[in-house]
């Protein structure tokens, strides 16, 4: 480890025990790292600026968080809640189980794990803390485990990124995420109701039965947002990230038209606050590219390649020994870096020791969002605080059992690969 890295290290720890926002200590890191290594600080505004403006999938954040308070303030989250309470709502710590729920829903419109969290995790976040039976921890920590479900169910960004540099069907990697995203949401409420019930955490009240068809109604036209945004992604109308601009404007359309339940003034306030909020992740954003850039420009990856190439591991060894790997790795550096640099440098041997491309790019995928929730650089803790002051110890002493779930989910599908390739093989997608 060089003197410019151990300078990293240092200023970013230091930044996190005087409790600097997380993005500014990122991004004073960085600076320590270029003043020691004599390199131009203005190093720093080309990689954040770079990897800020050359991202094109990055554009669907701010659309989706702007979608999801659309949807907050126009009535319309409150629709699919209720729908969602119908059917869950009477289990123990229905308000937990109901965010699971919303979560998958959320995924056939996002397949952002941030923009689930800043979208309607905070409409959950904040209808559990009207209740005492819920702690701030509690609440964080199941937004943020229920968060992970995006990138796993279709659309999911990651795993355009993946398709596009291995070389895999998109269609295939999309239903290869169905089964294992279902498998995640079943566990998580799972794992709710255990706490749940060990705390006596309260039910939601009983929807009357003469109600049910009125609040069906009202959520039917939230809930074809998925099938819209699907369809179109599926038929080739649009990209994913195209998808958060339609999501935005179905949005629009719904809470502004259609209910009429969006002013100019409130209009105004959720401008201001998608603005807000966006900006917080996008200063998080600018950190980790930095921090990237100087993993790269130290030659890491490539070390840690090189390593695992020497090792001449068989099938299951290696898979999990990249499981490891990413599990570290995940919980310092971005998804995108990760994708776009230590995935093709390992495809040779992946290749080489006839695993799936399928069942790798699901499994690394999993392998991220559990770096997302994992500290001490878990990227959605983070976003999560930013946006809701929740301490991100009481999340993580709240959100262990998820994590552990997780993990257990993830030594499954890497056991049994047909968890991922059963729906793949069944459409034709990939062979048996």
């Amino acid at each position: 480890m060089t003197t410019a890295l151990w300078a990293l290290g240092g200023v970013l720890l230091a930044g996190m025990l005087l409790r600097l926002p997380i993005g500014f200590a990122m991004l004073a890191s960085g600076v320590a790292y270029l003043i020691v290594k004599r390199q131009d600080l203005g190093l720093l505004a080309e990689q954040v600026g770079n990897g800020l403006y050359n991202s094109y999938v990055l554009l669907a954040v701010p659309l989706f968080v702007f979608a999801a308070n659309l949807m907050n303030a126009g009535t319309v989250s409150e629709r699919i809640f209720d729908f969602c309470r119908i059917l869950v709502g009477r289990l123990r710590g229905g308000l937990a189980q109901v965010d699971i729920l919303v979560s998958v829903i959320f995924s056939g419109m996002s397949g952002s794990a941030i923009a689930d969290a800043a979208g309607p995790g905070l409409v959950t976040i904040r209808q559990m803390l009207k209740k005492p039976e819920y702690s701030p921890g509690f609440a964080g920590a199941v937004v943020v485990a229920s968060a992970t479900l995006g990138p796993m169910i279709p659309p999911s960004i990651p795993m355009v990124i993946y398709a596009l540099v291995s070389g895999a069907s998109v269609g295939a990697l999309f239903l290869g995420g169905v089964l294992p995203g279902a498998l995640m949401a079943l566990l998580m409420m799972a794992v709710v109701q255990f706490i749940a019930t060990k705390r006596n955490m309260p039910r939601e009240e009983k929807v009357p039965l003469a109600q049910w068809p009125g609040i069906i109604w009202r959520g039917a036209l939230p809930l074809s947002m998925p099938i819209v945004l699907l369809g179109g992604i599926y038929s080739g109308a649009f990209t994913p990230t195209e998808a958060a601009a339609v999501a935005a404007l179905h949005a629009l359309l719904l809470a502004g038209v259609v209910y009429r339940a969006l002013s100019w003034r409130s209009l105004y306030a959720v401008l201001l606050e998608s603005t807000r909020a966006s900006a917080v992740i996008t200063l998080v954003l600018a950190g980790s590219f930095m921090l990237n850039y100087a993993f790269t420009a130290e030659g890491v990856p490539q070390a840690v390649v090189m390593w695992v190439d020497a090792l001449h591991l068989s099938r299951l060894q290696f898979l999990l020994l990249v499981n490891l790997l990413f599990l570290v790795l995940g919980c310092f550096l971005d998804v995108s870096v990760l994708l776009l640099v230590f995935v093709p440098m390992l495809l040779p041997s992946v290749k080489a020791l006839g695993i799936d491309l399928v069942h790798f790019g699901v499994l690394v995928v999993l392998n991220m969002m559990i770096g997302l929730i994992h500290p001490p650089f878990g990227m959605l803790l983070f976003v999560t605080k930013a946006l809701t002051g929740i301490p991100i110890g009481a999340m993580l002493r709240e959100g262990w059992m998820f994590i552990v779930m997780l993990l257990a989910l993830l030594l499954a599908m890497t056991l049994f690969p047909q968890i991922v390739l059963w729906l793949p093989q069944m459409y034709g997608y990939a062979e048996r």
